[in-house]
């Protein structure tokens, strides 16, 4: 685990122009603004991209690494989403965009897709095998992973204990690599093209695993004008190097990988709002009790609207809906052990928005803070650079923020002061 790699999402701080727009979307209230520019909270941000997707100014942007890095390795392989295939119009035969891939100076190209079907075939053991934790909760979208370790800690043991697919995907793809060339692991570069920056920050600081099989992370939006020319060049004669057929492909929409699991018995989300909906629901037991299965996704329509693909969303989805008609349900796979496909480590609770480390001092922080409530005139304005007035509340009693951030309280007490400096003057 890279400790000191915390998050995707960061600040372009000469282009902050200060306004509120990011913190009334943040999921999770972790950025403010102070001295008109945000700032994040890197241990509550989730690397949802919302902040990305909503930012005027283009001001919040996601660490990502680019392909010129293929040179500092003797061999290379990509691993295209799924949600990749998407983003092409007029695409029949996915060979073409695979091609096009290798075209772009790769060695080789392994489909996530391929690594999925695996996933649900594992998915569907562990389901079967762990009745007394339904619903088990889909751990394929990082952001849904992390949202849940900072903010609901009674769902943690729901999550499916399972590697994501482009996890997987990297370490067969650098194990066939490595029996193909006879050159040791260190040699090989592992490259995912990934939809989203919660994928980035999962390859650079895994939770449920202390190590990442991917060495880099590319954006699709980057390569996607190279790619498109190189297809042009290949099209007429692709390699066959399809690995996958429907279920795979279906992961890079919403209800793909529950639809992998070959029951009904499922509930299927996206976009961050509705995932904090059904969390909060299932915490609250509002869910059938036979319920086996639910899929979030933090994007709306699946990982084809992460903010780092180009193509609207919900025309993706129309999109690789089409690519599946030309393909078998699903492509042979080798048996994968299920050491090679489970978390190594526990995903723990991190209680980032306690207020403090006892039950007793976290009571009368939170009387203060409905105090303070109650002085504040609950428009939340997000004029102090907080979301909401209880968001201010919190700050004010964590000691990063003052009452007068308000601009309400501020203007009575400057009417107040220049009252009183009125009786002073004798005016």
């Amino acid at each position: 685990m890279d400790n000191s790699y915390d998050n995707s999402v960061y600040l372009l701080e000469n282009q902050c122009k200060g306004c509120t727009n990011c913190i009334k979307h943040c999921p999770t209230q972790a950025i403010r603004v102070r001295n008109n520019k945000a700032v994040i909270t890197k241990n509550k941000c989730i690397d949802c991209g919302e902040c990305i997707r909503i930012c005027p100014h283009h001001a919040k942007k996601a660490k990502r690494d680019f392909i010129d890095a293929i040179k500092d390795y003797k061999y290379t392989v990509a691993l295209p989403a799924p949600s990749l295939y998407a983003q092409v119009n007029h695409l029949d035969d996915v060979n073409i965009i695979l091609t096009g891939i290798k075209k772009l100076g790769f060695d080789d190209v392994f489909e996530v897709s391929a690594a999925a079907e695996i996933i649900s075939e594992k998915s569907r053991e562990y389901i079967a095998a762990n009745r007394d934790k339904w619903p088990i909760i889909s751990t394929a979208c990082p952001t849904v992973v992390r949202l849940v370790q900072v903010r609901f800690p009674n769902l943690v043991d729901n999550l499916l204990p399972l590697i994501t697919p482009a996890e997987l995907a990297a370490k067969l793809a650098r194990q066939i690599a490595m029996d193909e060339t006879g050159l040791k692991s260190e040699e090989i570069g592992i490259f995912f093209l990934s939809p989203c920056p919660s994928k980035v920050t999962a390859a650079k600081n895994p939770i449920g695993y202390e190590k990442s099989d991917i060495d880099h992370v590319l954006a699709i939006k980057d390569i996607y004008p190279a790619l498109i020319s190189a297809m042009t060049e290949v099209a007429a004669n692709p390699e066959d190097l399809v690995r996958s057929g429907k279920i795979g492909i279906s992961w890079g929409i919403t209800g793909g990988e529950a639809a992998g699991l070959l029951s009904d018995s499922y509930v299927a989300a996206d976009g961050i709002g509705n995932v904090i909906s059904v969390l909060e629901d299932l915490e609250d037991d509002k869910f059938n009790k036979d319920l086996e299965f639910i899929e979030l996704n933090a994007c709306n329509g699946g990982c084809v609207g992460g903010v780092m693909t180009v193509e609207n969303p919900f025309a993706a989805k129309a999109k690789l809906q089409h690519i599946r008609k030309y393909l078998p349900v699903t492509a042979p796979h080798d048996e994968v052990d299920d050491d090679k496909t489970t978390w190594t480590s526990d995903v723990e609770y991190e209680p980032v928005f306690e207020l403090a480390d006892n039950l007793k001092e976290s009571m009368a922080k939170m009387a203060q803070i409905d105090a303070l409530c109650e002085e504040f005139p609950g428009l939340d304005c997000g004029c102090c650079g907080a979301p909401t007035c209880k968001a201010l509340a919190e700050d004010i009693v964590r000691g990063v923020a003052k009452k007068r951030d308000c601009i309400h309280i501020l203007r009575e007490y400057i009417n107040k002061l220049s009252d009183d400096i009125s009786i002073i003057s004798g005016d």
